[in-house]
């Protein structure tokens, strides 16, 4: 949802700069690499160790980073099936070394008990279900389908978690992250849920159902 409604402000405020890097020999692919390698980088260096203010901020720039690759390959006409092949992928990695630098985080810091296995699990759970969130839309597309629908896409999923991080290393109780790692795990779900029946919906009309 914050993805759909953010596309437009990112537009207004980054095609600019995003030209200005095209001319300067700058390629969507190179931004959508850098902004992952970014990414992975602050996440494990950062993350795990409890670096929970400078971290968050470290990852939005690379999440700024990451929505240039997209404005400046429509910006300047070099969009292609790899781009968009490469941008999803390596949005796995970053969105995979996030997620896991929590767990690892809670499973280090966090004293033995309930509040630890459960924020563990939910991290690991979380992982798994926003993996699934764009192969369910990518599978769809595969077979003619479209699922582009859901309460989660990315952006919701790392806002509630890093603004939850950001939170913490303010001073807030740990269980705050917890809640909001239960938050994207459920949400994820609920969107793979959506896709699912949104594409079940489409075939049963075209016949394409079993």
């Amino acid at each position: 949802m914050l993805g759909n409604h953010g596309r437009g402000l990112t537009k207004a405020l980054f095609t600019r700069p995003a030209l200005v890097l095209g001319r300067l020999g700058v390629t969507p692919n190179m931004l959508t690499v850098a902004g992952t390698v970014l990414s992975v980088t602050a996440a494990v260096t950062l993350l795990p160790r409890g670096y929970f203010v400078a971290g968050p901020l470290v990852l939005l720039l690379a999440l700024v980073v990451d929505s240039f690759d997209g404005i400046l390959a429509r910006a300047t006409g070099k969009s292609s099936v790899f781009g968009a092949f490469l941008d999803s992928t390596m949005d796995r990695l970053a969105d995979g070394a996030v997620l896991g630098s929590l767990a690892a985080w809670a499973a280090l810091t966090i004293p033995i008990g309930a509040l630890r296995t459960v924020t563990v699990v939910a991290a690991l759970t979380a992982i798994v279900l926003a993996a699934t969130v764009p192969y369910a839309r990518a599978r769809a597309e595969s077979i003619g389908a479209t699922a582009k629908t859901g309460i989660a896409e990315r952006a919701d999923r790392l806002v509630v978690a890093l603004g939850a991080t950001f939170i913490v290393g303010l001073g807030a109780p740990q269980w705050v992250l917890t809640i909001a790692l239960i938050y994207v795990a459920i949400a994820s779900f609920i969107t793979v849920v959506q896709r699912v029946w949104t594409v079940y919906a489409q075939t049963r009309r075209t016949g394409g159902s079993s």
